[in-house]
């Protein structure tokens, strides 16, 4: 440990399905007091790995295949108080920022962040400080306040069981809108919706999309 109570090197996770992103990712965080420990490609993966290494930062992907990297954050972050969980993501909706941070994330970085702004925020991340850039910042401060009065006013609890990404694919789902087009509209894939929609289904014990989206009519 340093004189500041961080550790002599960082031990840094990456959860990223693209082989370049890993490799960039890799090259763009290596210093003499920081260093890639794992790489995973998956949140699968990602979930047994990160028990086992319990790096210091783990930066995470959103879109991921199966499980989505806000659903991975929400699993590990109970599980891994002392890791810093940064979002490191193509994503600047501002949904999936409320999400990350809600769950647990102690920062949002866009993929277009520089290499030495990379290395600064893994850094920052573990001090304690929040890893965005100001942009990011203002737009969390400024959704925060409305942020709370966006959940479904419902009748039904187990529409009230659902996670905010949930309810709004569940929305756009009963606007009639198909998966490729709830996909364009959260910048997320067409996997991921169906992800989503998969888990709304179990939740509200729902036959279909067609049940699902009439309990929402109904009572959402």
């Amino acid at each position: 440990m340093t004189n500041t109570g961080r550790p002599v090197r960082l031990r840094v996770m990456l959860v990223d399905d693209h082989a370049l992103v890993r490799a960039a990712v890799r090259q763009a965080i290596t210093a003499p007091d920081v260093e890639l420990v794992a790489e995973a490609a998956t949140a699968e993966e990602a979930l047994q790995l990160a028990v086992q290494i319990r790096p210091d930062v783990l930066l995470v992907d959103i879109d991921l295949p199966g499980m989505d990297g806000v659903a991975l954050v929400r699993e590990l972050a109970p599980r891994l108080p002392e890791t810093r969980i940064v979002m490191l993501t193509v994503s600047s909706s501002d949904q999936h920022l409320l999400d990350a941070m809600r769950h647990g994330a102690r920062g949002y970085l866009t993929k277009d962040v520089s290499p030495d702004a990379l290395l600064r925020s893994v850094r920052s991340a573990y001090d304690g400080e929040l890893a965005m850039s100001r942009r990011m910042a203002q737009r969390l401060v400024d959704h925060l306040g409305e942020s709370s009065h966006r959940g479904l006013p419902s009748t039904d609890p187990a529409l009230g069981s659902l996670t905010t990404r949930e309810q709004e694919v569940l929305r756009l789902l009963a606007d009639g809108l198909t998966d490729r087009e709830i996909a364009e509209s959260l910048t997320v894939s067409p996997r991921t919706v169906n992800t989503h929609v998969s888990s709304i289904l179990h939740k509200l014990g729902a036959k279909n999309r067609a049940e699902a989206t009439r309990r929402f009519r109904e009572h959402g």
